[in-house]
Order: structure tokens, then sequence, then C-alpha cells
């Protein structure tokens, strides 16, 4: 009997296959060579899915830094209220919170 994760995984590979011939049947003579192209087409997919690309590596990477500068901006102007009028209590002298650089 053959295990449902294992099933899973081969479920791509399958519908992807189909539904490629499927539009190739539609759009073009349906031939041996879009038949034997339809699992490397579908494998490819796969692969593209379950990857990252370096553009969206990129586009990440910009959007947590934004979140931490928006974070440290926030957490300083607290700082600032907290400490207006304060200046010589010891946690007013320097800001020690979070910062988003390094």
């Amino acid at each position: 009997m053959v295990s449902r994760p294992f099933l899973a995984l081969l479920l791509p590979l399958a519908v992807g296959g189909c539904l490629d011939a499927v539009s190739t049947a539609v759009h073009a003579p349906f031939t041996a060579v879009s038949v034997a192209k339809a699992p490397f087409r579908a494998g490819g997919k796969v692969v593209d899915w379950t990857t990252t690309s370096q553009a969206e590596a990129d586009r990440n990477s910009g959007r947590r830094m934004r979140k931490a500068e928006e974070r440290e901006g926030r957490e300083r102007r607290e700082w600032a209220k907290h400490c207006r009028g304060r200046e010589r209590a010891s946690e007013c002298r320097e800001y020690s919170g979070f910062r988003a650089s390094g």
C-alpha cells in the first residue's frame, strides 16, 4: 500500500502533465513530443514553486529591514517622550533600546 504523503508528492506531477496535455491539445495538434515534455514542464513548475528567486529574497529582506526601522523609530519616539524633562535620569542619558542595524 502506498502512503498518503507519497501520493501527495506525486499529485502535482500527474496533474501538471494532464493539464499541459489538455492545453496542448487545445492550442496545437496533440503529438508524442508534447506528451514527452509534459512531466518535465510539471517538474520545472514544482521547482519554481519550491525555491526562492533572488528578487523574492531581496524583496523579503527589504521588508524585514523596513519593519525593523519602523520598530526602532517607534521605540525611540516613546523613549524621547518618556525622557522629556528628565534628561539627568540614568535611563534617559542615552538610548539603549532596540536598534534596527548591528
